[in-house]
């Protein structure tokens, strides 16, 4: 199954009873749903039990907390939690963002990494549920007032190399041009102005989309029923072309079955999203948000995700997750299993800010989703594929609309 995390902000329907949930509609097929305010009630979930949390409102692809039995929450700091799912995926992940996030981490790759990842906070439990062990992320659509949100899973193949063949071939099945197109539209949420609603399109719609149709596809995610955003698209290709740039300069780290997640602003100026934050910064509604971080661990590691097992393993038996430094220490043999990461070429260390921020400030893409990363001394061929072609794709929407 697709674990593709689609981070979004909270959108409650007001109760005085337990809070209903809304979230964004799935289709079924090729034609867009339409709601309102781009979501729908799926049930009830006392915030009791979840220590004030709730399910993600506008998730657009994955694991859907109330649908599936893992899912993304909402904390009240206006973080994402990502539910640990079981070993090796969840370990694994856990792993990846405790090394390219590790305090002590001094590769100029990873560093540079970190601009095109969500932020991490570390791990985060509720009392009330204590064997459920989260990952605590950024909200990347936070600052947004009308978020325009698509996942697209990269690479030529969604299956790791330990896949069994049963896995390989229902892969496959799913969609079997993902070799020859290298990505796949996992979900998108798309803001139409003259009716003040979302358009919402899930995978079914993204596996029904071959090459002759791919283009058109996608170009209706930058579509606002008015005109194509051509501002939104630019911004996404310059995005799209750091990315790619950090891949052809490392030779560390393979992907399989990750995703781009693409949000832009769907209100026009001069209400935006950039006026939105500095509303919310004058206001101090941003500040603090590390405060919340109660269950927060932070390890030092390197590409051994034996660690995390072992931190997955002592948290679902009752132990205490903040022991994390002592299992590492025990785990001796672990230091011989050590990758050494090798140091990126031209690696620019971690920059404040990405490139052109300033004139795309409206506009996100990062990379999620790494329950399947494996250390690797070659270049990640099959997401640079997939990277190029929708490069070439968006370029070529932008040159037909020019």
């Amino acid at each position: 199954m697709e674990s593709s995390l689609a981070l979004g902000r909270l959108e409650l329907t007001p109760s005085p009873a337990p809070v209903g949930v809304n979230l964004t509609p799935r289709l079924s097929g090729g034609a867009p749903a339409k709601d309102k305010s781009g979501q729908r009630a799926v049930g009830l979930q006392s915030p009791a039990h979840l220590n004030g949390c709730v399910p993600l409102s506008h998730q657009v692809a994955g694991h859907k907390y109330g649908v599936d039995k893992v899912g993304i929450l909402q904390h009240p700091d206006g973080t994402v939690l990502k539910q640990l799912q079981p070993p090796p995926r969840g370990p694994r992940e856990l792993q990846f963002y405790s090394m390219v996030y590790a305090e002590d981490c001094c590769d100029p790759c990873l560093l540079d990494l970190q601009n095109y990842l969500p932020k991490y906070y570390g791990t985060w439990s509720s009392p009330d549920s204590a064997n459920d062990l989260y990952l605590k992320l950024e909200d990347v659509t936070r600052r947004f007032i009308k978020p325009c949100i698509m996942d697209v899973k990269l690479g030529q193949r969604s299956y790791d190399p330990f896949a069994s063949q049963e896995k390989r071939e229902q892969q496959i099945r799913k969609y079997p041009l993902m070799e020859e197109i290298g990505f796949l539209v996992l979900g998108m949420r798309v803001y139409k102005m003259c009716s003040d609603s979302f358009d919402t399109y899930d995978q079914h719609y993204g596996r029904g989309l071959v090459k002759e149709t791919i283009k058109d596809g996608l170009a209706k995610f930058f579509h606002n029923g008015v005109s194509l955003r051509k501002d939104a698209l630019s911004a996404s290709i310059r995005r799209v072309q750091q990315i790619l740039q950090w891949f052809e300069s490392q030779q560390q780290l393979t992907f399989y079955a990750s995703s781009l997640l693409f949000v832009y602003e769907g209100l026009s100026s001069p209400f935006s999203s950039s006026s939105l934050s500095s509303l919310l910064s004058r206001s101090g509604q941003e500040e603090g948000m590390a405060e919340y971080n109660n269950n927060n661990i932070q390890v030092a590691v390197p590409w051994d995700y034996s660690l995390a097992t072992a931190i997955y393993t002592n948290h679902r038996k009752g132990g205490d997750h903040h022991s994390a430094k002592a299992l590492w220490e025990e785990d001796n043999s672990a230091w011989k299993r050590r990758v050494e990461l090798q140091q990126a070429p031209n690696g620019n260390g971690n920059k404040s800010q990405l490139e052109g921020e300033d004139e795309d400030e409206e506009i996100e893409v990062r990379m999620i989703d790494f329950a399947h990363v494996f250390p690797s001394d070659s270049h990640d061929h099959g997401y640079i594929y997939g990277l190029k072609h929708l490069l070439t794709v968006l370029e070529q929407m932008l040159c037909d609309n020019t």
